[in-house]
């Protein structure tokens, strides 16, 4: 593949990676309150994912390191957000 197709799928994860801070901040400004949305996760995983595939036809292991583990945290802090949001559901219909 050219070299301009891989630095077209570098920018498309920098700027998937990036987004999330906008979202962040345009929910928090909405809500009033520093917060955390699920899209935030969501655009983190989808970012680091296609920033590993760069960064892995780069070879550059430091990028490669950084980025695998940034994913498992994201996609782990999903897991938490749903167990609590399943918690509060199973409450909910024991306290009806």
């Amino acid at each position: 593949m050219t070299t301009t197709y891989w630095l077209v799928i570098g920018f498309i994860g920098q700027i998937a990676f990036g987004a999330r801070f906008v979202i962040q901040w345009l929910v928090s400004e909405k809500k009033g309150e520093s917060t955390i949305p699920i899209a935030f996760w969501y655009c983190s995983i989808a970012g680091s994912v296609i920033l590993l595939t760069y960064a892995i036809h780069r070879e550059d292991p430091v990028f490669i390191l950084g980025q695998s583990l940034g994913s498992i945290i994201y996609i782990r802090n999903l897991i938490l957000i749903d167990r609590k949001k399943r918690s509060l559901t199973e409450d909910n219909q024991n306290n009806e």
